[in-house]
């Protein structure tokens, strides 16, 4: 009796084991959610009041999961009517010119701000290594094509809110303080970071504000009542959502629309819709 009790718990917990891995593997990677959440900026115009300001990230167009996901769920997002529209980075896992290829195809998709719609690089844009200025420049190209400005250490000002853009914390070319130096504190700014762990760096230069990023994908795979198992940042406490810097700086980490590889666990992809507030 013992060895057939021992069976039917065996063949239980093996059932339930290649359950939780088809989930894992073909039901959340493609199950996105839309989170809604406020935003409280210091000096918003009240014409802007209640407007709306959405964030996609990640998206890593590539071989490792169907990027046709990537173009139904812009289907999905645009039927919100956003006000803004920010991408903060990573649109492609590159290993060849097919990732290129297909992130043209993805982005005829876009997503589209009726203010306007901005972005910047992330660590994969800049291809192996996160070196290749070659192949960011080609990313950059396709965005400009579809009418997005990629911020590389600039400001830009659209309908009196100010986008802060940083170039990625581990690409070639990152260098905040370029644009840093020229914060003005009686805007209306929102800071585009990929990378989150440049919140602890010595560049702020006194910013107070909301900061977006991406980049951790909340590390795609996390078990009940425990930390993500992989987080790629220094600093283990900048996980996904919205994170209070207590220095008047908010932080908000977007889980990603797209999949490193194609497994999640308890951390859905998103894309995330702010009701601007002043």
């Amino acid at each position: 009796m013992k060895r057939i009790n021992f069976i039917k718990t065996l063949t239980k917990l093996t059932g339930l084991g290649l359950i939780t891995g088809f989930y894992a593997w073909q039901i959340e990677p493609f199950w996105l959610e839309f989170v809604e959440k406020k935003m409280l900026i210091k000096n918003l115009p009240e014409h802007l009041v209640g407007k709306t300001l959405m964030q996609i990230s990640d998206i890593h167009v590539g071989n490792r999961f169907d990027y046709r996901y990537l173009i139904d769920s812009f289907e999905k997002a645009i039927k919100f009517k956003p006000d803004y529209v920010v991408y903060t980075g990573d649109y492609i896992s590159y290993e060849s010119e097919e990732q290129i290829i297909h992130l043209k195809e993805v982005m005829k998709s876009a997503v589209k701000g009726k203010y306007g719609t901005i972005g910047i690089l992330g660590n994969h844009d800049y291809g192996h290594k996160w070196k290749q200025k070659a192949i960011a420049e080609k990313v950059v190209d396709i965005f400009r094509q579809n009418k997005i400005d990629i911020l590389r250490n600039q400001q830009k000002d659209i309908a009196g809110l100010n986008f802060i853009g940083f170039d990625d914390y581990w690409g070639p070319s990152f260098n905040p303080i370029k644009v840093t130096k020229l914060y003005d504190n009686t805007k209306a700014n929102i800071v585009l970071c990929h990378n989150p762990d440049v919140c602890d760096l010595d560049i702020w230069n006194g910013y107070k504000g909301w900061i977006l990023s991406g980049h951790t994908h909340g590390g795609q795979f996390k078990l009940p009542f425990m930390n993500p198992l992989v987080l790629p940042v220094k600093n283990k406490k900048y996980t996904y959502g919205e994170i209070d810097l207590h220095d008047g700086r908010i932080l908000y980490i977007n889980r990603a629309l797209g999949n490193l590889w194609q497994i999640r666990f308890n951390m859905r992809p998103e894309i995330t819709i702010f009701k601007l507030l002043s």
